[in-house]
């Protein structure tokens, strides 16, 4: 079969993976690198693209015009809103969902001076930063994981978030300083998860990527997805969340928050796992009645703060 998977080190080392688990028969398969729209354009604000799927649109197109077989993604990555003709048809293990904070010196979070740069892309993690640490400064990061890295060490940064998973993905575990809890931070929605996405008329390709699918991460994914789809949608919103599905039980805790830092809100719902869209759901509309509306509405507007700073 033909793999669909972006360029990047990150996206490469997951398509990888997905590869190895479909040849554990014996069967050969093929990479395919497809350039997207965020790949292109390293320089824009993330909070700055129009429009959904800036990581998959071009890999959605390859799927449904039968260049390729399957897709492989980061869940995050994916908009809630499938398109169709297209469906998930397996969901890996998750690997650690969290954030970590990389930094100069080996310092930790707490440990960061007041002032301290600190470089992401994310609102999210923006809006988190700053709602626990207002005396920082944040500063827009773009680029893969190397990239990110290089920078920080060139001393363009005190400190960077990457996502953990990622980290750990490339061998670069070492690089964190720390790991943010879930009290600090909230991952975005699927964070971890990595998705293979199929044509929904090709029942052969289905059969295929089903042996790989794993129950819980479609539980947590599915809470997370339809938590954010319930505020609106889209991966580039101040939006954090994380469910965690242990026998039978799911906790599903979220957040919403002005990529200033305040106002926020968070709240966590609890029920049976079996029912983990219904959750997404609740926790999205007890959280709407509480005022998440007017902050998504803001950033939704172009009325985000801008970053502070922008560095090369």
């Amino acid at each position: 079969m033909r793999i669909g998977t972006r360029g990047s080190a990150l996206a490469l080392a997951q398509s990888e993976h997905v590869r190895a688990l479909l040849s554990e028969r014996g069967d050969r398969h093929e990479l395919v690198r497809i350039a997207t729209t965020g790949d292109r354009d390293q320089d824009t604000s993330l909070s700055k693209f129009a429009g959904k799927g800036i990581f998959t649109k071009e890999i959605e197109a390859a799927l449904l015009d039968g260049r390729i077989d399957l897709a492989v993604h980061s869940l995050k990555d994916l908009p809630t809103e499938e398109t169709p003709g297209l469906t998930i048809g397996a969901l890996l293990p998750r690997e650690d969902p969290q954030d970590a904070l990389v930094a100069r010196g080996g310092l930790r979070f707490d440990a960061l001076p007041r002032g301290a740069r600190v470089g992401t892309s994310s609102l999210r993690r923006r809006s988190q930063l700053l709602a626990k640490r207002p005396d920082l400064e944040v500063l827009d990061l773009r680029g893969n994981v190397p990239t990110r890295i290089a920078r920080l060490e060139a001393g363009l940064f005190d400190a960077i978030v990457l996502a953990m998973a990622g980290l750990r993905r490339l061998g670069m575990a070492a690089e964190a300083t720390d790991r943010f809890d879930e009290e600090t931070m909230l991952p975005a929605p699927g964070q971890g998860i990595v998705a293979v996405q199929i044509r929904s008329d090709d029942p052969a390709t289905a059969e295929a990527v089903r042996r790989i699918h794993d129950a819980v991460s479609e539980a947590e994914g599915t809470a997370e997805r339809v938590f954010l789809e319930g505020l609106g949608g889209g991966c580039l919103v101040p939006v954090g969340a994380r469910a965690t599905a242990r026998e039978g039980r799911l906790r599903l805790s979220g957040y919403v928050g002005d990529p200033g830092g305040s106002p926020w809100i968070r709240r966590a719902v609890e029920g049976d796992s079996g029912e983990a869209a219904s959750l997404g759901r609740q926790l999205a509309g007890e959280m709407l009645a509480e005022g998440a509306k007017p902050i998504l509405d803001k950033v939704r507007g172009s009325g985000e703060p801008a970053p502070d700073r922008v560095l090369p």
